[in-house]
């Protein structure tokens, strides 16, 4: 938790001179979606709030919005941890994810379209396997769906999608091999990159739905046998 709590401490910055409890939860979502806290994690008030240099109350506040994202639970007696997700959750993941994105993606319209931060997420994730690092390969998968959903410049659907993202991530957490998980798509993400630079929308979007029906499928046949096989 150190650890944490000292990169915490980074992003004090962020809440400027009008800290408020919607700000602090846009800290700790990014937090959670960037793999800081792990799920099952017990997310300490006093530690946590000495970080941010916010209050107590303002904190609970945070912690109650994002128990409504459904990334954290109040546990009574106990405090607040980063929840454990069930295999159903991760397939209605999934299953947002189809409706959203492959819509985003349907919806471009004619080309050119603006491709730079999606671009800039397919080299993140190429410079972190050339250095073995699957957990940071995890994350930029993670930006390269946020920055495709960003395409549709709506603010609604990246709102909705970044607590969708950040759920993703725990899911991520439990998978014992991300080497093996997130290699594959690395190539997936080129493929999709360069059908919408071709100005092809509608290739985009079938690679894009078999991409996440296989994901699903991946993740899920993981995920069960590790929630099956746990004490």
């Amino acid at each position: 938790m150190a650890e944490q709590l000292t990169g915490l401490a980074d992003d004090r910055a962020l809440l400027g001179r009008t800290s408020t409890a919607e700000r602090v939860s846009d800290i700790l979502r990014s937090r959670i979606a960037e793999g800081y806290f792990p799920p099952g994690t017990r997310l300490s008030e006093d530690g946590i709030g000495g970080a941010l240099g916010v209050s107590r109350n303002t904190l609970r506040e945070a912690f109650r919005l994002l128990t409504h994202e459904r990334l954290l639970v109040h546990e009574l007696n106990r405090g607040v941890f980063v929840r454990v997700l069930t295999v159903e959750d991760v397939e209605d993941i999934y299953r947002t994810r189809t409706l959203v994105e492959c819509a985003v993606v349907r919806g471009l319209g004619d080309p050119p379209y603006a491709l730079d931060a999606l671009s800039a997420a397919v080299t993140e994730g190429q410079r972190a396997a050339a250095g073995d690092d699957w957990k940071a390969v995890g994350t930029a998968n993670i930006h390269f769906h946020r920055e495709l959903v960003a395409l549709a410049g709506s603010e609604r659907t990246d709102e909705l999608m970044r607590s969708v993202f950040a759920e993703l991530r725990l899911a991520f957490h439990v998978v014992d091999d991300p080497h093996a998980l997130h290699e594959p798509y690395l190539a997936r993400n080129r493929e999709i990159l360069r059908a919408l630079e071709a100005g092809d929308r509608h290739g985009a979007e079938r690679l894009l739905e078999t991409y996440l029906t296989d994901s699903l499928e991946r993740v899920v046949e993981v995920y069960r046998r590790r929630v099956d096989s746990a004490p």
